[in-house]
């Protein structure tokens, strides 16, 4: 891939590509899902009288019945035909369960979603800029002296979003009788699911922006305009302005996640919302509401990347195009201290817990000390099964940080490896981000079968989106850079460009990204176990544990505070880690 300014027929040529990337990636997905009922090895006939009946004894005459109204002897293909021709007429069929027609439950759906989606977008953004705004405080006043260790921003990430969602209903729905606790009624409806989804994703986003923003504050124009007296505001806005273009790519699987992977949340809240919609008619595998959402997902996600990717080469200006972009490599600041000291205290906790939980039996059942609360002899509490919760999260340390890890190095180098194609991956890219992992693992579970390796499979299918994304917007700043070009002009070549320039500017904040996410891709895991498509029970597991305790949150808080402070201080670990490995000079 060439490496020079782009001309008009690249462009033409890269948006084609693009195009034909998206038709593919989206035909072969809406396949797929066609193929599900086919593909799990059950009758789809018995799934879907099961689940207008979970009651009644299915009768051959019966299973026969609905193989014939469903036309499901014709076959996947017939079936995909019809209801794509349906589709210029505004007709997506009806529903296998229901029989109701599909398009109104999609389209009333997709409104609660999206406005979802903005509600939790608002306090995205909000949240993004509270942790972010120190430094481009300090730094638009060349007063950054310190690197920032991002302790809290890996925090407040890794907190998981349905157990916020409990907490924010039991108390400000519940107990304070502020907000509503349930149902989709009114504006005031939005406000507790809108933290509970926004507060995490605003975390994260703004993890990364804060860790970004130093390498734009020491730019050559940056100390240029400082040292012309140009005011903090102008230089803080302008700086702002040309480290988003990095860090926006993320809003896409952010602002998908919103709206097709906010399953849980709608749940608790009893929201009626796109995800929830999907994930019943793929566990019912109700073919015609399922390929529906799975379109509109798809429609969505290349219609937020378009989005993204103008607002971004916008914010860059006609740098991008002519090449001449400054290198983004962050500037070596000290080692910060309380990096030093949140490595510390999390691997000495983290360390206690687990030696502390492997002495003991995780598998012992007592009825009779069902959900007692911490003591000496229980030092976490029980479960609902009477289980030492201590000993179940000590044993599932190492299986659960290792698949976890697993799933984030393959996905890491997936994304790259896509990422240094071009503009040919960003159609799959978009498509992919659009995937709940629930939807994809009832795929691969369905050619693979339950396992542990094949929900692992499931996740790292769609986890590998949000680093392409980002890897592909940094490469292209990157390649725009003047440095670059004149390495050209004195015979680098590709393999070189990218060992010492290419991979050096972009790894440092993929491998940031990645390990922001390790707790959200635990917890995707353990979604996927609770379903039946991965780890099954009683094998302990972190995420597993937060899911089947999650009931009782309220009755019993320590059976959750227990694996989510274990997620919080791997979290806090992985990241405080990194930012103490850090040294450099300080900036001039």
């Amino acid at each position: 891939m060439s490496n020079a300014p782009s001309t008009g027929a690249d462009a033409r040529s890269a948006r084609w590509r693009a195009g034909v990337g998206r038709v593919v990636a989206g035909t072969t997905l809406l396949a797929a899902v066609a193929l599900l009922p086919w593909l799990s090895g059950t009758d789809p006939a018995l799934t879907v009288l099961r689940a207008r009946s979970a009651d009644q004894d299915p009768t051959p005459a019966q299973l026969a019945a609905v193989r014939e109204q469903l036309g499901l002897d014709a076959g996947p293909v017939r079936h995909l035909a019809t209801w794509l021709a349906g589709l210029p007429r505004g007709d997506a069929g009806v529903s296998w369960v229901s029989g109701e027609p599909v398009l109104p439950q999609v389209t009333t759906a997709l409104g609660v979603s999206v406005t979802l989606m903005l509600g939790a977008l608002v306090v995205t953004i909000a949240v993004a800029a509270l942790i972010s705004a120190r430094t481009l405080y300090l730094g638009s006043r060349r007063r950054l002296r310190r690197g920032r260790a991002g302790t809290g921003a890996a925090a407040v990430a890794a907190l998981p979003k349905f157990l916020l969602a409990s907490l924010l209903a039991t108390l400000f729905g519940v107990w304070l009788g502020w907000f509503p606790s349930s149902g989709w009624e009114g504006p005031g409806s939005m406000v507790l699911p809108a933290l509970a989804l926004g507060v995490p994703s605003g975390a994260m986003i703004g993890g990364l922006l804060d860790q970004s923003l130093p390498a734009t504050l020491n730019e050559t124009w940056v100390r240029t305009w400082h040292g012309c007296g140009f005011p903090p505001g102008y230089l803080a806005r302008h700086a702002l302005r040309r480290t988003l273009a990095g860090v926006l790519p993320q809003l896409l699987p952010t602002v998908v996640a919103l709206v097709g992977g906010a399953v849980a949340v709608e749940k608790i809240f009893n929201i009626p919302g796109l995800g929830r919609l999907a994930l019943d008619a793929a566990v019912a595998q109700d073919l015609p509401p399922l390929q529906t959402a799975t379109l509109v997902l798809v429609l969505l996600g290349v219609a937020a990347g378009l989005l993204i990717q103008a607002v971004r080469r916008a914010l860059l200006g006609p740098a991008l195009r002519d090449g001449a972009l400054p290198a983004l490599h962050p500037p070596a600041l000290p080692r910060s201290r309380a990096a030093r000291r949140a490595a510390g205290f999390c691997a000495l906790a983290l360390f206690t817990l687990v030696v502390a939980g492997l002495l003991r039996d995780p598998l012992h059942v007592d009825t009779a000390a069902r959900l007692l609360s911490p003591s000496a002899a229980h030092p976490l509490g029980t479960d609902a099964l009477g289980r030492d919760l201590l000993a179940r999260l000590g044993h599932g340390a190492v299986r659960t940080t290792g698949v976890a890890v697993a799933v984030t190095v393959v996905s890491i180098v997936v994304g790259l490896l896509l990422a240094t194609a071009g503009k040919v991956s960003a159609g799959l890219t978009e498509v992919m981000s659009t995937l709940p992992a629930v939807l994809v693992g009832l795929l691969t579970t369905a050619v693979t079968g339950p396992s542990v390796w094949g929900a692992a499979g499931a996740v790292c299918l769609v986890a590998w989106t949000p680093y392409a994304a980002q890897a592909a917007a940094l490469l292209e700043q990157e390649r725009a850079s003047g440095h670059l070009h004149a390495s050209i002009a004195f015979g680098a070549g590709p393999a070189h460009l990218l060992r010492r320039h290419l991979l050096p500017a972009v790894l440092p904040a993929v491998l940031r990204n990645a390990l922001l996410r390790l707790p959200t891709t635990i917890l995707v895991l353990a979604s996927l176990g609770f379903l039946g498509l991965g780890e099954q029970p009683p094998t302990p597991e972190w995420g597993r544990l937060l899911l089947e305790n999650q009931p009782y949150a309220e009755l019993a808080p320590w059976t959750v505070l227990g694996p989510a402070c274990a997620l919080v201080l791997l979290s806090v670990l992985a990241v405080s880690g990194v930012a103490s490995g850090r040294r450099a000079s300080l900036p001039g």
